[in-house]
């Protein structure tokens, strides 16, 4: 079990905003942030969240909560699991009670393994001499802490020597159970490359054959540290320099990071062996840097590049492409030392839209009118899926990269029905500003409930009666914590909106009894000069105890 203290330690620690924005591309709006809500088909950012409040709400589906529940919800673990991931996110140590109720540290599997493939590297004269073949000083090693995993047996002896069970290995993705419940180690005869976190707590390893194996690369499985989707290889060493520069260069590979900040290209990242996905917009968008795609100029690069150029412009982030000829790559270009060859092309990439117009149009034959025809309609869909500004911005050029007229290039946007958060017919400002102020200052609601009543509320009642029966984690006061519109007041006007509350609710009441014919004409006139009496008492600014006139 993991120490109840320990995961009140890493609370104090979390920021919603911090790991909302690990999963989910976050945009400022006002006091708050705001992002596509994932936990329904939503096309306009209805999911918001709040730093002062540390929740956040989704407007159209009623999502919300704080940062574990967002990670319980969006991974789909229980609550032990997300508190593992969040403690992993934050590198923060989590304490664990066996069942007699005794602390015991959490096993640093991986730090013990890259220590210990860091000093096989020097007892290996094959993987030094790979390293060395490939240009990578002395220096570069230390820094990216490159090791080497030898055989397997030996690293499940180093295992087992320092009290790592195969169960500990495993569920960090370092050793597995084979054919027969044998067990091996995931790395064999490779050079490692430890992958980090953006906390800079290490989460996996990339691997390296040099004896020839069918895989010339491998990565750590998935597992509850390691998902390549979320992570960006030398990110952590990267990102001071990101935030700096306003850069960064994303490569296809660890040899091309380790050569580019080798060469003082010290923004450069590289992904795991997998394309760019939604999944890492969240963490290419801290800071707001220029994204510059560096990859080969093969079939596969030139492929991964276009899928990559309409992502990012699809979502509006600044940047370009730099394609590699003669079959090249960035690790090659340092070795030969064109580092001023290196730097021209990052300082002027061909941005994404143009790069994606000019391979649309590359694959058909512009000399057959129908293939014309299929490359405009294939662009121009495209250009749609843009903001209108950026697409008209490019209509021109397609038309030119055509040969065409500009006003054949029709950008009218298709018509979709949309699921924009459903409002409500209609908000009562004023109950609900009693209700936020008293939600957030507590000390006041036995006060008022000495003059008012839940049925007094005629919109928001049921918002009244959560807080009443202290539900406050009810989609509808969570609501209302993160909507800036609704304020909190401060207990001398607070007084003044009760005042004006309850003025209304008795103007109501007056003319409610005004109307019954079924009351007797000394009765009506009794409860009439009543409900004045306490109106006349409301405008002299004195709160009054609440009466009921509803048995009338």
């Amino acid at each position: 079990m993991i120490d109840e203290q320990s995961i009140q330690t890493l609370k104090q620690r979390l920021d919603v905003v911090e790991v909302v924005g690990h999963y989910l591309e976050l945009k400022k709006s006002g006091a708050a942030f705001k992002c596509l809500c994932p936990f329904h088909d939503d096309s306009s950012p209805s999911l918001h969240v709040s730093p002062s409040k540390q929740i956040y709400h989704c407007f159209a589906c009623g999502a919300g909560g704080d940062a574990i529940k967002f990670v319980m919800e969006y991974e789909k673990l229980t609550y032990p699991e997300a508190i593992e991931k969040l403690a992993s996110m934050y590198n923060f140590s989590l304490v664990y009670t066996n069942k007699m109720g005794e602390k015991r540290e959490e096993k640093k599997v991986l730090e013990a393994l890259n220590l210990y493939y860091q000093q096989c590297l020097e007892k290996e004269p094959a993987a030094k001499a790979y390293l060395k073949e490939r240009d990578i000083y002395d220096a570069s090693v230390e820094k990216f802490e490159i090791g080497y995993a030898p055989a397997s047996h030996a690293t499940l002896r180093f295992l087992q020597e320092h009290g790592f069970t195969i169960n500990d290995a495993k569920e960090v993705g370092a050793a597995d159970v084979g054919e027969n419940d044998r067990p091996y180690a995931r790395f064999m005869e490779r050079v490692t490359f430890p992958i980090y976190a953006p906390s800079g707590k290490i989460v996996g390893f990339g691997g390296r054959t040099i004896t020839g194996h069918v895989a010339k690369y491998v990565n750590s499985p998935q597992s509850k540290v390691f998902n390549k989707s979320y992570l960006l290889y030398g990110y952590h060493l990267a990102k001071e320099h990101i935030f700096k520069e306003g850069r960064i260069i994303v490569t296809e590979g660890y040899l091309d990071v380790i050569m580019l900040h080798q060469a003082g290209f010290t923004t450069a990242v590289a992904t795991l062996g997998t394309a760019l996905t939604n999944e890492h917009l969240p963490l290419l968008s801290r800071g707001n840097p220029r994204v510059i795609l560096s990859y080969d100029g093969d079939e596969a690069g030139i492929a991964a590049a276009l899928k990559a150029s309409r992502l990012l412009s699809n979502h509006g982030i600044a940047g370009g492409v730099v394609i590699f000829k003669e079959g090249l790559d960035p690790a090659d270009m340092v070795q030969r030392g064109e580092q001023a060859l290196l730097a021209k092309l990052f300082d002027a990439p061909q941005p994404f839209v143009e790069f994606c117009l000019e391979r649309t149009i590359k694959t058909h034959n512009l000399k057959d009118p129908l293939q014309k025809q299929h490359a405009l309609e294939e662009a121009t869909a495209f250009l749609k899926s843009l903001p209108p500004a950026v697409a008209a911005s490019y209509q021109g050029m397609l038309a030119d990269m055509l040969g065409l007229k500009e006003t054949l290039v029709r950008m009218e946007k298709p018509k979709h029905a949309t699921n924009a958060p459903r409002k409500r017919v209609f908000e009562d400002t004023l109950e609900l500003t009693i209700i936020k102020t008293l939600l957030l200052e507590p000390s006041l609601i036995d006060t008022v409930l000495d003059i008012i009543d839940i049925s007094m509320f005629k919109t928001h009642g049921e918002e009244f009666r959560a807080l009443l029966d202290g539900r406050h984690d009810h989609p509808s006061l969570r609501r209302l914590l993160v909507w800036e519109d609704i304020k909190i007041y401060p207990e001398e006007e607070l007084i003044g909106s009760l005042i004006h509350f309850l003025g209304a609710y008795y103007q109501e009441e007056l003319e409610r009894v005004k109307r019954a014919s079924h009351l007797a004409f000394d009765t009506k006139s009794f409860l009439i000069r009543k409900i004045q009496h306490i109106m006349v008492k409301l405008k002299k600014g004195e709160l009054v105890p609440y009466e009921s006139f509803s048995t009338l």
